[in-house]
């Protein structure tokens, strides 16, 4: 399991505030699989949060009144993914972390230590907004893909019948690790399956058979990355093009495709079945000759 830490001074005001709304987003998009705490740098371990935090937490639906201050420690340095409220919070544990393990909010969040309700409000304003842009980065860098295993496959395998009228079987996607010419991609949060994609290869061209993304993962970035991993596979194998179908009316994924450079070349009239819709065929050609 993922774990974000937060990180500021004290950890009594903007910390535990980014850690509750952060939860919060979290439940909304049904993600169950990330943790979220909060420490500081200088903090003095069991102090409660400020109050006018807890009160602007409130205003999100959120209940902070239960946190008390942590320090950072080894523990959490070994295994987590840290998101610092300023910039000198980075510089200070960029020397142990990997670039993909160390965030920063915005340009950074002033401590509203000191200051008015309406201060803190902003605070919490500021964070909140930031927060949806934050957690793509977040899953989007430490996405991981990988060749499918058939301990992928019975995840793959619900992905694919939450996100089409005509799934593929578990059995289907096995049979694809014998093909010689299917080149099968998984993408993995940790140990979790977020996507996957498919792809045959025949005489140099090559065909998207399946892609999908775990709807509580949409928006990720996930499906760009994953497209890319295989056409960056079909080019080592000297394809000089890659081709996918696409429903006319799936505007989401044939804008994606359009940003990365696919082209529609065509029409397939009824390709799709429940509902009966045309396909768009999209191309995208490597050989620039």
């Amino acid at each position: 399991m993922m774990n974000i830490v937060f990180v500021c001074t004290g950890n009594t005001c903007r910390s535990p505030l980014a850690e509750g709304l952060m939860k919060k987003l979290l439940a909304d998009r049904g993600i169950n699989s990330i943790s979220v705490t909060s420490a500081g740098l200088a903090a003095y371990p069991g102090d409660e949060v400020s109050e006018k935090s807890v009160i602007s937490a409130r205003k999100y639906g959120v209940d902070i009144s239960a946190h008390r201050s942590r320090r950072i420690s080894e523990y959490l340095l070994k295994d987590s993914v840290f998101v610092c409220m300023t910039a000198a919070h980075a510089q200070a544990l960029a020397p142990y972390l990997d670039e993909n393990r160390l965030f920063a909010i915005d340009n950074g969040v002033a401590d509203p230590y000191g200051g008015t309700q309406e201060i803190y409000d902003l605070c919490a304003e500021q964070i909140n907004a930031a927060l949806p842009a934050l957690l793509r980065d977040i899953i989007r860098s430490n996405t991981v893909i990988t060749a499918m295993a058939k301990e992928h496959i019975s995840e793959i395998a619900r992905i694919e019948r939450e996100c089409f009228s005509m799934p593929w079987s578990e059995k289907a996607f096995e049979d694809e690790l014998e093909y010689a010419n299917a080149y099968f991609l998984t993408s993995l949060l940790g140990d979790e399956v977020t996507g996957y994609i498919g792809v045959n290869e025949i005489c140099g061209e090559a065909d998207v058979t399946n892609i999908a993304v775990d709807l509580k993962y949409r928006r990720f970035g996930i499906g760009e990355k994953l497209l890319k991993s295989a056409e960056n596979g079909a080019t080592a194998r000297e394809c000089k093009s890659i081709t996918l179908e696409v429903r006319v009316s799936n505007t989401a994924a044939i804008s994606l495709y359009e940003k990365c450079g696919y082209k529609k070349v065509g029409k397939r009239k009824n390709f799709y079945e429940k509902p009966t819709e045309d396909a768009f065929l999209m191309t995208k050609f490597f050989d620039k000759g």
